[in-house]
């Protein structure tokens, strides 16, 4: 698929967010999206996922099966696990049973009777990522896909990643965690200044990084760190 030309802004006056862009997502691709937060990465993908139509420019050879997990995915809807995910897979015409083979792959099986409402983060996150990947995707776009899943399956999702890309699947990543910047050979878009780079091989992609000190109580602290490790932070405790 091709972006060719494509800005956006969210109203007529508004600043774009991003403008001129040109590229292309080859099929069988892993692409990751960088910038700071604000920059407009989570605007670039739902223009890529077909749910933002660019204000300027068009958008070319989207395939007609597209998965999207958002960064946070909506629990404020009146339904278990289970109903909802089965919802989305008979819209969606997915044979056999989609909802139990992805429960079992993400970890989740035991929560499938559970509301959404009352899901963790990282559990949300998962019933998130089910639903995009349900339908086997040729287009499959990953908003911070990795922010509050547990260690097991954060670690296995890099894999998972490489196999729908191997298999043909075109992936758009935002990741600020750096799970996949080990990934063998994927593509790099920065977005920053109302503008989408392609960075080279050659183009530094550090971003700065900032220590933040936290005070809090004893019986506090034990939840909080797991909980910033569970979001992809590096934590040190320092003891008095």
């Amino acid at each position: 698929m091709r972006l060719e030309n494509v800005a956006f802004r969210y109203r007529r006056k508004d600043p774009w967010v991003f403008r001129d862009v040109s590229l292309s997502l080859a099929a069988g691709t892993v692409t990751e999206v960088t910038g700071h937060n604000g920059a407009g990465k989570s605007t670039l993908l739902r223009v890529i996922a077909g749910l933002r139509r660019p204000r300027v420019g068009a958008v070319h050879g989207r395939p007609s099966r597209v998965g999207y997990a958002p960064e946070r995915f909506p629990v404020d809807q009146p339904f278990s696990v289970r109903t909802y995910l089965g919802h989305m897979a008979a819209i969606r015409q997915v044979p056999g049973d989609p909802v139990a083979t992805w429960a079992e792959r993400l970890r989740f099986d035991h929560l499938l009777d559970v509301r959404l409402s009352e899901l963790s983060k990282g559990s949300a996150q998962k019933v998130g990522l089910a639903q995009a990947l349900m339908a086997d995707p040729e287009l499959l776009i990953l908003d911070e896909p990795f922010a509050g899943l547990d260690a097991a399956t954060r670690d296995a999702l890099p894999e998972l990643i490489s196999q729908l890309a191997a298999a043909g699947t075109t992936v758009v990543v935002s990741d600020h965690q750096r799970c996949i910047e080990a990934l063998p050979g994927v593509d790099r878009l920065r977005v920053a200044d109302a503008s989408v780079t392609r960075l080279t091989s050659d183009t530094p992609t550090t971003e700065e990084r900032v220590t933040l000190e936290v005070e809090v109580s004893g019986d506090e602290a034990e939840s909080l760190e797991s909980k910033l490790r569970a979001d992809g932070y590096r934590v040190r405790r320092r003891e008095r």
